[in-house]
């Protein structure tokens, strides 16, 4: 009788073992999902708009994140003079009530349109709202809730050109003076599809702007010309600019390819594009004058993209001196090899050749933005000269003003030479206004920039 006793003890401790174990491992997970679920991180917001202002038709961009217990819905409303006014809601759908939000994060894109809604300018309130799926607030979830003081102007900008007269060569440059009625994000003039910006002038009131700009050598007779502003509320403006656009025909050209030519040069450029493997000296040639030229190019635009507002240059821009032009702006080149047509090229500069290792001055004053080898150009000097304008120095033999420097005009900046793909020793001069290049002989020419640049600075002046 006494050993089954205690055997009957034993089955009885198993017995409450069994029992005690799932309820600890019950309680376990219930206090891990609470623990969990009760998170308290409220969602985030990111609001990234570029000004306070709001515009008639404008994009109000937001991002909303919740990592732990996924997004519940969202809320923006605009509060003007009393008026709570809904401007986006959305629901998001959950994955249970264990797992929480479906969605963890998401890209907003908010369109306003305040005269849909009735909305008139002045001031207002943009308050955000974002719940998740926590347990927290009587499974409410966390609440992140921003506001932000707002001004809703619908109005445009208003842009009176002072340049009245505005007469541009294909191919050429040329200055517009403008007033703007308020303080704008960008303004400055479109010529086709090209946008050229303005600067606030140094001169006069602070609403003055001058826009260096250019014409194409492809943009002939026809092509629009506006004076355009966006305000801080994204408003723009659109006025079409009084112009005359005079034709220009450029020269046909064909350049001899020798395998002396080639044999002397396409070595040094083999490591610089792709011709694959057995090569020869034209397939590299026709790489070096296609996507090289292109690579040198994109390159050039990127020096170009930030310039100085400031005007540093004045006067007639100066030539290389003693020197006799081979080869002009905008000449269509056909390339014959063994008398056949292998490729064309458009020749954006020209060419002036003098003795051999001639000293090269600054065309005018400026600051050097790039002193370095730059593909087919070779030994390369870029300055910036203020306004969107740019003066470019190849197949230099010595490069002697440095990045940075202020050169003065006349300044010694370098040393002519065969450097890049020049068959002699020669300079080739361009110049740029932003990321247009433009034809060089305008701005050596002192009546021509009396007419068209000085005379409408000088109007600003006074």
């Amino acid at each position: 009788m006494g050993g089954y006793k205690v055997l009957n003890n034993k089955n009885k401790f198993s017995v409450t073992r069994l029992l005690v174990i799932p309820v600890v491992l019950v309680l376990g997970v219930s206090v891990f999902l609470l623990v969990k679920r009760m998170e308290g991180t409220p969602p985030t917001i990111e609001l990234t708009l570029e000004s306070p202002n709001l515009g008639l038709n404008q994009t109000i961009p937001l991002k909303v994140a919740d990592a732990k217990s996924g997004l519940r819905d969202v809320q923006v409303v605009l509060i003007k003079d009393g008026q709570e006014i809904a401007l986006f809601s959305k629901t998001y759908p959950s994955a249970g009530v264990f797992s929480g939000g479906v969605v963890r994060e998401e890209d907003l894109r908010i369109e306003f349109d305040a005269s849909a809604k009735g909305v008139i300018d002045g001031k207002a309130v943009l308050r955000l709202m974002v719940r998740d799926f926590s347990w927290r607030d009587w499974m409410g979830g966390n609440e992140n809730r921003q506001e932000l003081e707002v001004a809703i102007d619908t109005r445009p900008p208003g842009i009176d050109v002072l340049s009245r007269a505005n007469y541009f060569a294909q191919g050429g440059a040329g200055l517009v003076a403008y007033k703007v009625s308020e303080e704008c994000r960008t303004s400055g003039v479109t010529i086709g599809e090209t946008f050229y910006p303005g600067f606030k002038s140094p001169f006069g009131s602070s609403d003055i702007y001058l826009a260096m700009i250019a014409v194409a050598y492809r943009q002939g007779p026809g092509t629009p010309v506006y004076a355009t502003a966006v305000d801080l509320a994204g408003n723009q403006t659109r006025v079409s600019l009084p112009h005359l656009i005079n034709a220009r025909r450029f020269k046909q050209d064909k350049i001899p390819l020798s395998d002396s030519f080639l044999d002397w040069k396409m070595p040094e450029f083999a490591n610089q594009v792709s011709a694959g493997a057995g090569a020869s000296n034209v397939d590299i040639f026709l790489k070096v004058n296609s996507d090289l030229r292109k690579a040198n190019y994109e390159t050039i635009k990127q020096l170009t993209a930030n310039p100085d507002g400031q005007i540093h240059w004045e006067g007639d821009f100066l030539r290389l001196p003693a020197a006799a032009p081979r080869a002009g702006f905008a000449d269509h080149r056909s390339y014959i090899y063994k008398g056949k047509k292998i490729d064309e090229q458009t020749h954006m500069g020209i060419d002036l050749a003098s003795l051999e290792q001639a000293s090269v001055p600054a065309a005018n004053a400026g600051k050097v933005v790039f002193s370095d080898t730059l593909g087919i150009y070779g030994g390369t000097i870029l300055i910036d000269h203020g306004l969107g304008l740019f003066s470019m120095y190849s197949h230099l033999s010595q490069m002697i003003a440095s990045p940075g420097q202020m050169v003065s005009k006349g300044e010694t900046i370098g040393k002519t030479g065969v450097s890049g793909l020049a068959g002699g020793d020669h300079l080739h001069y361009s110049m740029l206004v932003h990321q247009t290049l433009i034809n060089p002989v305008e701005w050596w020419d002192s009546t021509w920039i009396r007419n068209n640049i000085s005379t409408k600075i000088e109007a600003v002046k006074r």
